[in-house]
């Protein structure tokens, strides 16, 4: 592996395990508890299905019902009790709660990555890919590159909308730059969708196709993350409504034009 996490790869999820030298199958753990951060998913021949099962308890039982099942090429946060941490989603008092070793499985600072997914069409739910800052050198290394967030009630068979950009969080160099860009595809199907990011900007793709741009500019290590939400109006559930599912048929992660088909393993 090259330092930092940066080499290519092409990965197709092949039972019988993860590849723990990729993928971290907790989501943000450093601000919850194992049990609550832990992904549900399944190796299946189309690729990997994450799964919200109805027994899945809320990610972080201060933040309400929501609930994730994801994947993270890396993990870093501070001491226990302390407040650095990835992805800070909050300022008002969030502590560490559990230690996680640093990993950077695939952390480049400059590349380009493709995710292949069939989203999930429920109205509560959310499939999404990000690119997020590792933080672990400065805390103002906290932008994201919003590679798509697909929200159930605005899938269809006729369109759906994609939401894309550049979300600053944390880091004063960056503006918000979010487009919710409305597409004729149905998301519920696997479509590609991938980023390119350099010293020249970032550049978004569907299926291929050059979608958005934008000449803010994230030149530290990323972190790559595919998530499966749920976002339930309370904590009533019918276990005959689970699971809620979205499948990953497979990811390709290096040198910018990763957007471009490739041959997962």
């Amino acid at each position: 592996m090259a330092a930092g996490g940066a080499r290519a790869f092409a990965e197709g999820f092949p039972p019988p395990a993860l590849d723990p030298g990729l993928w971290v199958d907790h989501y943000l753990p450093h601000w919850t508890e194992p049990e609550r951060s832990a992904a549900r998913y399944r190796l299946t021949a189309d690729g990997l299905e994450l799964r919200i099962e109805h027994d899945q308890p809320a990610w972080r039982a201060e933040d309400g019902p929501m609930r994730v099942s994801g994947l993270q090429t890396g993990s870093w946060a501070g001491p226990l009790g302390g407040t650095r941490g990835q992805h800070r989603h909050r300022l008002d008092g969030l502590p560490v709660r559990t230690a996680v070793p640093e990993r950077r499985l695939w952390t480049p600072s400059s590349g380009g990555v493709e995710a292949v997914i069939s989203a999930s069409a429920d109205p509560r739910c959310m499939t999404a890919v990000w690119l997020v800052g590792f933080e672990a050198a400065s805390p103002d290394e906290a932008g994201e590159i919003c590679v798509a967030e697909l929200f159930g009630d605005r899938i269809g068979p006729e369109g759906s909308v994609v939401r894309l950009g550049i979300k600053a969080h944390h880091d004063p160099r960056l503006r918000d730059e979010i487009h919710d860009l409305p597409l004729p595809i149905d998301a519920t199907r696997p479509h590609s969708y991938a980023a390119e990011w350099d010293r020249d900007g970032v550049r978004l793709l569907v299926d291929g196709r050059l979608v958005a741009r934008s000449e803010q500019r994230l030149e530290y290590p990323l972190q790559l993350m595919i998530d499966l939400f749920e976002f339930p109006d309370d904590e009533r559930r019918d276990p005959a409504d689970y699971p809620r599912t979205a499948v990953v048929h497979r990811v390709r992660g290096g040198e910018a034009g990763a957007g471009r088909p490739a041959e997962a393993r």
